[in-house]
């Protein structure tokens, strides 16, 4: 028999911790741009800072879709209430990982960044997913949730093929070396394939 935290637990305590947790990555990023610690961006900092708040926000979209499944798994439903901090951490990794590249390798350059937009399949794939994950954000507050009713539940749904091109954003963008890529794209393959699975029980 599995125990559940109670509710003082899960905010007072486990939200806390997933919350350090959650914004440690970025909390290293800021030391090797500062250069403490010996740490460093390596010989292209730009490319770098892109990668890993991509990868980050990637990973963060598979934890968060990930949620519901362990809820399942231990048949209790306290892991939800941290689905909606874990979806937002992976909406800011994935926003900041857009305006890095933006800024820093665009420099701000509109005739430039649509010229890659059109162009570049993986940034036309990266945007697309960004744009569905901004109505997700905005909209996950409680009073969102009271004020869609059934359409809230329909709207959010939207984080299915943004996950998806997310992955197929990163398998296009890394060219050569797939093989993380290609585990990312397994894993996320395997929440969506719980989720039909379940669905076809019910």
């Amino acid at each position: 028999m599995t125990l559940a935290p109670g509710k003082q637990q899960i905010r007072f305590i486990i939200k806390p911790m997933v919350f350090v947790l959650a914004i440690l990555p970025l909390t290293l990023l800021c030391l090797r741009v500062l250069g403490i610690y010996g740490a460093t961006l390596g010989p292209n900092p730009i490319e770098t800072v892109q990668d890993y708040l991509g990868i980050w926000g990637l990973r963060f979209i598979l934890i968060s879709l990930s949620i519901t499944p362990a809820a399942w798994l231990i048949k209790k439903p306290w892991p939800i209430r941290l689905r909606r901090m874990l979806g937002l951490f992976a909406f800011t990794y994935c926003s900041l990982h857009f305006l890095a590249w933006l800024v820093l390798d665009q420099s701000l350059d509109i005739s430039a960044i649509i010229s890659d937009v059109i162009k570049r399949p993986f940034i036309t794939l990266g945007t697309l997913a960004l744009l569905l994950l901004i109505p997700l954000a905005v909209t996950s507050t409680k009073g969102w949730q009271k004020r869609l009713g059934a359409r809230w539940t329909n709207l959010h749904r939207l984080v299915y093929p943004a996950a998806v091109l997310i992955c197929w954003h990163y398998y296009w963008q890394v060219k050569l070396d797939t093989i993380d890529a290609l585990l990312y794209c397994a894993v996320l393959a395997v929440l969506l394939g719980v989720r039909l699975w379940k669905r076809k029980r019910l």
